[in-house]
């Protein structure tokens, strides 16, 4: 799989890390996707549950690194507007 297919996967379920984030106290924290809109993302962690805005991180999610100003889209939108 590549980074464009992986983009255009339903992220909740999956285990994500954020890479690079302009809040420090968020860089880092690794956990599951449990919920997405267009400009968040909910993330169980350690710590309880986080909401992310996409366009302040970048995400680790299957291997790849994948910059959130990418995917600011609903999910059901994200599948046709990524080619």
């Amino acid at each position: 799989m590549d980074e464009r297919k992986m983009m255009k996967e339903e992220f909740i379920g999956m285990k994500v890390r954020i890479e690079k984030c302009t809040d420090p106290s968020l860089q880092g924290m690794e956990g599951t996707v449990i919920d997405e809109t267009k400009n968040m993302m909910v993330i169980e962690s350690r710590e309880g549950i986080k909401k992310v805005a996409k366009r302040i991180a970048t995400f680790n999610i299957g291997g790849f690194a994948i910059d959130g100003r990418k995917i600011s889209y609903r999910p059901e939108d994200r599948i046709r507007k990524i080619k």
